[in-house]
């Protein structure tokens, strides 16, 4: 006869319950995925004056290898370390479409400025202090940069300011194509996934090049507009807010309902939305840290390319 087999101890039939609870909690999508926050920061450095980028290149860890898209994601990857960052990658309004920073930008326990454009103008402000010695100690300014540039990528993506009661879009069940998502994933991973294969040949790279092609050429009449922003020292997180729960409206929300197909009806009606988002998102992420680096061009700020 064979023996007995042991029974779990206590602690261990607890760590179990809190791995099965953990694996089925619903949790946020991170936005736009990996190679969006790539795509946005690739963009912002070809923007950077020179002084911006010798700043950037001076708090940027060893292992960015000297490239800020590098430590672009990075802000997803803390989320189990950072708790308390958990609500700064996204803001929810009341099932409306109209952001209002004083009653929407707060976490769950309703503290004030606990939200993506309350970050991106916290982070800022923080960088702001570069250079000033006796400002030194008091922050971690390349951890400053590294949410920073994350979190203007994150304010683009028009899901990641969407409605409270669907948390931007992650309870509505969705099918892109063939496969089961929700409609958050939809918009951080799936039309990116799908453009890529379908006209850049899989490759990042390839596309960051179009829509660099875009910005001069496309877009180029555009680009001006996205970069103005009349906060000469603050930032226009709220203006980028208010940009993305319209197109949220618009675009993402209109015509899904649970359990939805999402076909080429969707997709080539939305992707030129996402694609023109990455692009705004890096030509402002280049915007704001000439700003802060670049005191020479403060109050006026065109674009540098290099």
């Amino acid at each position: 006869m064979a023996p007995p087999r042991p029974r779990p101890q206590p602690a261990l039939l607890l760590l179990l319950l809190v791995s099965l609870l953990a694996a089925s909690a619903p949790r946020r999508a991170d936005a736009w995925g990996k190679e969006g926050h790539i795509m946005v920061c690739k963009v912002a450095e070809r923007y950077l004056s020179e002084d911006a980028a010798a700043a950037v290149q001076e708090l940027l860890p060893e292992s960015a290898g000297g490239e800020l898209s590098t430590v672009c994601p990075w802000a997803d990857t803390m989320r189990f370390r950072y708790h308390w960052a958990s609500p700064l990658h996204y803001a929810n309004t009341p099932n409306v479409c109209n952001f209002d920073f004083s009653r929407d930008c707060h976490n769950s326990r309703g503290e004030q400025g606990m939200c993506v454009v309350g970050a991106i103008n916290n982070y800022t402000d923080q960088l702001y202090t570069y250079g000033d010695s006796s400002s030194k100690s008091s922050y971690n300014l390349t951890e400053s940069l590294m949410f920073l540039a994350h979190f203007v990528g994150d304010v683009h993506q028009p899901l990641h300011v969407g409605y409270e009661e669907d948390e931007g879009g992650n309870t509505i069940t969705v099918h892109w194509y063939r496969r089961k998502a929700n409609l958050h994933h939809v918009w951080d991973v799936s039309i990116i996934d799908t453009v890529m294969k379908d006209f850049y040949n899989k490759s990042l790279d390839t596309m960051v090049d179009a829509l660099q092609t875009n910005l001069t050429e496309g877009w180029s009449d555009d680009v001006g507009r996205w970069e103005s922003c009349a906060n000469k020292k603050a930032t226009c997180a709220n203006d980028y807010a208010i940009e993305s729960i319209n197109l949220a409206c618009n675009y993402a929300y209109k015509d899904v309902v649970q359990n939805i197909t999402l076909g080429d009806d969707y997709y080539l009606t939305r992707y030129p939305v996402v694609e023109k988002r990455l692009a705004q998102a890096g030509v402002r992420l280049a915007l704001i840290l000439n700003r802060i680096f670049d005191k020479k061009k403060a109050d006026a700020m065109p674009l540098y390319i290099q």
